[in-house]
């Protein structure tokens, strides 16, 4: 019996080589990595611009960091559970902890939506978004003053999509298609130091 294969939807020439992306998927494929590249790196730019400046989003100007706000103070601040909240509560309004929480922000985004610097991503990435579960730590049921959390998942959210989004980033290297991997990957130091790329 002969089993015809569907004819291809799209274009699905596949990517020559790991040097342009490789791995024998699809043109298709990598062009729906770039999009969840990006799309996930637009989330933390985002973030970023709204706590600097203050953009009356989620972050209202007199609150903005460049006006001397906290930008993860008020989050540190309002944890109401889990494993770190006492820690989180003596770090709300930090200045290292502000200048950690923004690097990360503004790293995040840049390296996502430009495609460079991915495997640095996938070790940085999920890190800040394991401090940022454990902050919203969604296996309780009940905050410490005993309300119900009302948690929809007690173990994946956002935060462990998005880090599971950047380790299949930095495996596939979605940066070679849309992004500037290719260019980063010619600086100097980032062709001594493969780690980088």
């Amino acid at each position: 019996m002969v089993v015809q294969q569907s004819a291809p939807i799209g274009n699905t020439r596949p990517l020559a080589g790991p040097e342009e992306g490789g791995s024998g998927l699809p043109l298709t494929a990598f062009r729906a990595l770039a999009l969840l590249r990006i799309a996930v790196g637009a989330i933390f730019l985002w973030a970023f611009l709204d706590k600097a400046f203050g953009l009356e989003y989620a972050t209202a100007s007199e609150r903005s960091w460049v006006n001397g706000g906290s930008p993860a103070g008020g989050y540190l601040g309002s944890v109401s559970l889990g494993p770190m909240e006492s820690t989180y509560h003596s770090w709300a309004g930090d200045v290292w902890v502000d200048w950690l929480y923004m690097a990360g922000m503004f790293g995040l985004g840049v390296s996502l939506v430009a495609g460079i610097g991915l495997r640095v991503t996938a070790l940085a990435g999920p890190l800040m978004m394991l401090f940022l579960w454990l902050g919203e730590f969604p296996p309780a049921k009940h905050a410490s003053d005993g309300t119900p959390t009302m948690s929809p998942n007690p173990l994946v959210d956002q935060h462990v999509v998005y880090a599971v989004a950047m380790v299949v980033l930095a495996l596939f290297s979605a940066g070679r298609v849309w992004g500037l991997a290719r260019l980063w990957a010619r600086l100097p130091v980032v062709s001594r130091y493969r780690w980088l790329q």
